[in-house]
């Protein structure tokens, strides 16, 4: 990507779209996206840089943000559905209930974990090297 701004240890890189990125339409534009980075080899406005996202770090925000809701889901639904046999009412009606209930509280851990990590510079991509 190319540095288009920079401040202290950060840089806004605008980057170009790959493969991976083509179905998402999560960025704005069609062909870039610019990125919050890291700047700890003190790149410059105008240099092409490369750099990279810590696999460990894309793998927990995978798991939170496509498997915590779904398993916060099973598991309110049976655990609604246990409540329901035990107090001998409909157990689907207590599925339903559960498994909402525990899906809503997996979406606001979800909106606060996404402002955590943003305030994290830690799990920030990090420039690698100067291109250019």
């Amino acid at each position: 990507g190319i540095v288009i701004e920079t401040s202290e240890n950060k840089a806004k890189v605008k980057a170009s779209r790959h493969g991976d990125c083509e179905n998402c339409g999560v960025c704005p534009g069609d062909n870039a996206m610019v990125v919050e980075v890291q700047n700890l080899i003190g790149a410059k406005v105008g240099q092409r840089v490369a750099f990279e996202i810590q696999e460990a770090n894309m793998l927990w925000a995978a798991f939170v943000v496509y498997l915590l809701p779904l398993l916060a889901l099973f598991v309110g639904a049976l655990g609604g559905g246990i409540l329901g046999t035990n107090l001998g009412q409909p157990v689907l009606a207590f599925q339903i209930v559960g498994g909402s209930v525990f899906f809503t509280v997996a979406v606001i851990y979800l909106k606060r974990y996404d402002q955590a990590v943003k305030k994290n510079d830690k799990l920030l991509p990090v420039i690698t090297k100067i291109l250019y």
